[in-house]
């Protein structure tokens, strides 16, 4: 019998608990980390004088100005660090690059929802100058940074207009095209900061942590960024914890897939590999995710194309379906979901398109109820998955996750870290059906629609 925690839908005292539990991160990616720990401070100088004296081995983060040798210059550029007063940092950048950033950064131009919402999360959203498509129509979600100047979609980028905005720093959303990126925008570093990466098979170790922790050094805001890796690893190690407890012949399997669009009666599904957010979130709520016994599983494709046959034959016990708003490639998609959702109706409209095909109508999640819709704000937010996976936790183990508010945890993202009024009582639509909360009421939608929607 797993233990039943009440939580308090404001006062989130779990988080206190679970913060003991939570391990060391891996080496913050910065050069002048040369104890290679995840912070640098009095510690790595004085590794460095055990390196110059020959008593410590050279670290691959040692050399703090990266240029060639170790010697006082870098205990210099450490204590500039420290004191948070460096005019160039270096740091490896999500797919493990030496990049120099020049500070302080003033004026930044952001692509996507991570990049967004992670500045605003460490403080910093008056330095936005520039926002990619997505964030531009998202306007529910960032009522502020949705007003900057829209440089369009970045992956094939106008830099002309990037450039018009005079930008300190771009933080990219792909790993793909960085030099390119670069090449083209003289005098504007461009960053990969690794968001892409959570693994919450081990999130402390994560390219995602170490994303968050580079860019509070680079914004001279590391408390706060600290405060944010704090809380989400404490939730995630909840979420974890709970899941750890269901016998391996309880866990329900699940199909993650994507939302099919234009082939809903063509063409075959898309569902997601391990390295992929969407797959990490369910696998950390304790399911058994359907496209693990498929050999591209552990490729580094993100997506798996399977034919509506192999679905059919697995009949998993949920179907998740994850829905985009705005692409990065400048697509506006239906049904609207997330923030800028004013009504369940076009998502309810969109589930039943894809349960009433005939092919699937024999299937257990489609028979049962058990097909969802979740939004793509999970996928491609700041949480690293976090936000997704408390409401999936809720919707395929509601008996282990009875007292888990997912909108709660979710509100308090909005409110505390992003610093928006967002009220998700008053507007988004970020998961249907709607999931029912222990005390009865209803969570994942807002409240106004609950009578309506809720079963009869």
């Amino acid at each position: 019998m797993i233990p039943k925690i009440p939580i308090d839908r404001f006062a989130i005292v779990l988080v206190a608990l679970a913060l003991a539990a939570v391990p060391a991160s891996a080496a913050l990616g910065i050069f002048g980390n040369a104890n290679m720990d995840d912070v640098i401070d009095e510690r790595d100088i004085e590794y460095l004088r055990g390196i110059i004296d020959g008593r410590y081995e050279k670290t691959d983060l040692a050399d703090a100005n990266r240029d060639g040798v170790i010697d006082e210059e870098d205990i210099a550029q450490i204590e500039a660090i420290i004191n948070g007063e460096e005019k160039v940092l270096w740091i490896l950048d999500g797919n493990g690059e030496p990049v120099a950033v020049h500070k302080p950064v003033e004026r930044i131009v952001v692509e996507y929802l991570d990049n967004a919402e992670l500045v605003s999360i460490l403080n910093s959203k008056d330095k936005v100058v520039g926002v990619d498509y997505a964030v531009a129509k998202s306007e529910g979600q960032f009522p502020d940074l949705a007003k900057r100047k829209n440089v369009g979609r970045m992956n094939e980028p106008d830099y002309e207009t990037v450039l018009s905005t005079e930008p300190d720093l771009l933080l990219t959303f792909s790993p793909m095209n960085i030099k390119s990126k670069a090449d083209n925008l003289p005098g504007v570093d461009v960053v990969f900061l690794g968001l892409y990466y959570p693994d919450l098979k081990d999130p402390a170790n994560s390219k995602y942590v170490d994303a968050v922790r580079k860019l509070g050094y680079i914004l001279d805001e590391r408390e706060r960024a600290e405060e944010f890796i704090h809380w989400n690893l404490g939730w995630v190690e909840e979420i974890r914890s709970r899941a750890a407890g269901v016998p391996e012949e309880e866990r329900a399997k699940v199909l993650i897939c994507a939302y099919p669009y234009a082939h809903l009666d063509i063409g075959t599904f898309r569902t997601y590999s391990m390295i992929d957010t969407l797959t990490q979130m369910a696998v950390l709520t304790g399911v058994k995710v359907m496209a693990e016994d498929l050999p591209e599983f552990f490729g580094s494709s993100y997506s798996i194309q399977v034919d509506p046959e192999w679905v059919i034959e697995s009949d998993p016990d949920f179907i998740y379906l994850h829905l985009v708003a705005h692409t990065y490639s400048g697509l506006s998609l239906e049904p609207a979901n997330g923030y800028d959702a004013t009504d369940p109706a076009e998502i309810k409209a969109a589930r039943d398109a894809f349960t009433s095909r005939p092919v699937l109508a024999e299937m257990r999640a489609v028979k049962e109820g058990n097909v969802y819709l979740g939004s793509g704000s999970f996928r491609n937010d700041a949480t690293g998955g976090l936000i997704g996976a408390a409401y999936m936790a809720k919707a395929f183990l509601p008996e282990v996750f009875a007292d888990l508010d997912p909108e709660a945890i979710h509100q308090e993202y909005i409110t505390r870290f992003l610093g928006e009024d967002f009220d998700l009582d008053q507007g988004g639509v970020f998961l249907y059906p709607p999931i029912e909360k222990g005390d009865g009421q209803l969570a994942g939608i807002p409240d106004r629609y609950a009578e309506r929607l809720a079963p009869a």
